[in-house]
């Protein structure tokens, strides 16, 4: 018999988290220039990327918020399909919102050209 979930309590926890990290990094939710500068960051943390070297305690919470958002996307999508809408803080929301509009932003430098337009 499996336990049910409880997606609101989980995504409270991660909230807590984001809030903390945010903390650490002194993070402001409300300067949208500062968390897209994270949400860019998020795009290009990888092992080995520069800026991503957990040995440092800055950097190891950066790359730590960015597997909470990670678990947040997770959590939330998992909700979904169980027929539950559940929403992060104020927190999550920034960072989000800037998660989205930095995915936007790569999909339209991606994006082929239209057809007017030459190509470069």
């Amino acid at each position: 018999m499996s336990i049910p979930e409880n997606f609101a309590e989980e995504s409270a926890d991660l909230e807590r988290e984001i809030e903390r990290k945010g903390v650490i990094l002194d993070i402001d939710w409300n300067d949208d220039a500062q968390v897209q500068a994270l949400a860019r960051q998020a795009f290009h943390c990888h092992l080995g990327a520069t800026g991503c070297d957990i040995d440092d305690p800055g950097q190891r919470a950066r790359v730590e918020l960015f597997a909470i958002a990670q678990l947040m996307l997770e959590v939330m999508t998992k909700s979904a399909d169980n027929g539950l809408q559940v929403h992060g803080g104020p927190a999550w929301k920034a960072f989000a919102r800037a998660l989205w509009r930095e995915k936007e932003g790569a999909n339209a430098t991606t994006a082929a050209p239209a057809d007017n337009q030459p190509e470069t």
